[in-house]
This record gives C-alpha cells, structure tokens and sequence, in this order.
C-alpha cells in the first residue's frame, strides 16, 4: 500500500509547521554554493504545499528566515532575499490556481523594501484563497513573537482596554502573531538537527515533533507521508492518562 494510501483523512493535523534545514550542507556535500541548496530547497516547498493541499491540511507554516539569519554572511543573505523575490513572483499564479492563501509573520518591516512590498501585494492578491494557508516565518524568531505580544499587551494595558489581573494565555494567544490560526498540531525538522532554534516557542507546547535525518532539498511527498503516518500512531494526552483518553473516545 502506498503511504498516502496509509493517511486516516478524518485525524489529520489542521496544522503543520516545518523547520526547513540543511540547505546549506546540502549544497556542500554536492560541491555547491550555499545559494544552490536554498534555491533547491523551493522545489520541496511546492512539493509540501502541493502535498497538505491535496490531503487537506488547512495551515502549513514553513520557518524560512530567522531572526537570526541576519547574521550569515552578507552575500548568503543578498542572495536568499533575492530568491525569495523571485519565488514569490513565480507562485502567486500557482497559489491563485490552486486556491492557496499566502501568509506571512514576523518582524516583516525588517525585509528589504521590495522584498516587503511583494508580499503584501501576493497576501493582498491570494487573501481571498481558503484551500490552505501557507505561513512563511520571515525575520522571525518565537522570542520576537512573544516579546512583541508582550509589548502590546503593555500597550493596551496602558490605554485602559485591558485590565492587568484578566491577562490570560488566551490574551497571549490573542497577541501573538499567530493569533488568527490554530497551534501546530505537528511540527517536522530535517537535516538530522534536534531543537526547535527559536521558532514558534509558545505554540509548540503540545506539537508533536518529528526530526528526520534528511536534507530540506531531499524532502519530498512521501517523506510529509511517513511524519503523518508516524503522528497518526501517537497519543496524544494533553496532560491526561491514557486511560482518560480511552474512556473520552469510548463515550464518544
């Protein structure tokens, strides 16, 4: 049986978040330029995003610039915000096709001026889209995130819309960047790496994670496939026994 043939369509994850590593080492184990493994790795974004839209997964966030990633060299850098550039002018037709919402968060005004302008403009032009919504995490970092919730909370503490003692996670939640979509359900990372390097720290609390040894650019269907499959067979408790769990599906 194929593994998409494996998926139980009724339990997938409405939310799946990836962390797109190893790009680089990628491109040196192939006697290339790191350039070469970022442009490879969009090839595995059209792959999962055409992936989660034909099983029906509702929210893909990709963490594709950390806040971070300023700090590689300025070259690496010139060159991923070109290609962002043009990754994003050469899919807005595919997304408007395929009925896919483009999304972004972060500390976007950081973006150079063109890259941010092209953004907007395809969040302006996709808004409509509700097949899937693609999130890409651009000069984002969780700690940014929730320093910023934090920060406008304080705001709005400050002009009386918010009292102090109803602060609540869901008051968090409501100020985070995420605010308008639910908390991954599944988070996947390639390259072999263990850690979630900053990203989505306050949403990750019961992800479920999946770390694979292979390469973004190596990524494909049947690899998004097998992290559904193996998410599929765990339980999930949320603090709870397994027999609380049992007995809730019982009287279902």
């Amino acid at each position: 049986m194929e593994l998409k043939q494996q998926i139980d369509l009724e339990r997938l994850p409405k939310h799946i978040a990836v962390i797109m590593d190893g790009n680089g080492r990628w491109a040196k184990e192939h006697g290339k330029q790191r350039i070469f493994g970022h442009q490879s790795g969009v090839n595995s974004v059209r792959e999962v995003t055409e992936a989660c839209a034909e099983l029906g997964v509702k929210y893909l966030t990709l963490y594709a610039f950390s806040t971070e990633n300023w700090n590689r060299p300025a070259m690496e850098v010139a060159g991923l915000m070109t290609l962002f550039a043009k990754t994003i002018m050469d899919e807005v037709k595919t997304f408007q096709k395929n009925n896919i919402r483009l999304n972004a968060i972060g500390d976007l005004k950081s973006l150079p001026k063109s890259n941010y302008d092209l953004l907007m403009k395809a969040m302006e032009d996709t808004k409509s889209n509700d097949r899937l919504i693609l999130t890409l995490a651009l000069s984002y970092s969780g700690r940014w995130d929730i320093a910023n919730a934090m920060k406008n909370i304080a705001f709005a503490v400050q002009n009386n819309e918010i009292k102090p003692e109803d602060i609540s996670q869901d008051t968090v939640n409501a100020y985070l960047s995420t605010a308008k979509m639910p908390d991954p359900e599944l988070l996947i990372r390639t390259s072999g790496e263990e850690r979630i390097s900053n990203f989505l720290l306050w949403q990750l609390a019961y992800s479920e994670f999946y770390f694979m040894p292979k390469y973004w650019p190596d990524f494909k269907k049947d690899d998004l496939y097998e992290a559904i499959i193996n998410y599929q067979h765990r339980e999930r408790r949320f603090g709870k026994t397994s027999e609380q769990i049992v007995n809730k599906k019982e009287d279902e």
